[in-house]
């Protein structure tokens, strides 16, 4: 059989405070793990920056503004390449983009088990390992985008 790959355009979400906490969130159906706030599939014709102001809101019940695009991942070594037990192989090219709080009340839905605020030097262990570096990325601060 044919591996087929599909190539999704998702999104991650880097939300700070100003005092530097970043929210992460413990994603069901991978209990254990933390993770910052994505969104696996953009809409057709969906801008990437409103995909991640929908997931936001989906998956955290915050509404926030974009103000930066972090980086662009896309390399295999890095996570990218996801091989499901159905045999779909996945590659994603996933935009990380620094956003904003700007209303909404931080809640927990069916894809959030947990949700909570971690100072950047305490994140949680059982963290997914791409996103470490995607926290990373984002708290540098650097005026260009990664590429990854």
């Amino acid at each position: 059989m044919t591996t087929v790959y599909k190539i999704p355009r998702s999104v991650l979400v880097v939300i700070h405070t100003p005092d530097l906490q970043v929210l992460m969130m413990e994603r069901a159906g991978w209990q254990g793990f933390w993770q910052s706030v994505t969104g696996s599939l953009a809409r057709e014709s969906e801008p990437l920056r409103d995909t991640a102001v929908r997931e936001v809101r989906e998956e955290t019940g915050l509404d926030v503004t974009p103000l930066r695009l972090i980086g662009v991942y896309s390399a295999p070594a890095n996570g990218q390449v996801v091989t499901y037990p159905d045999g779909n192989v996945i590659h994603y090219v996933s935009s990380n983009f620094e956003c904003r709080v700007v209303g909404g009340a931080l809640a927990c839905n069916d894809e959030s088990l947990e949700l909570g605020w971690f100072d950047p030097e305490r994140l949680p262990a059982e963290m997914v390992p791409m996103h470490r570096v995607r926290v990373a990325d984002a708290l540098a601060h650097r005026p260009e985008a990664f590429v990854r």
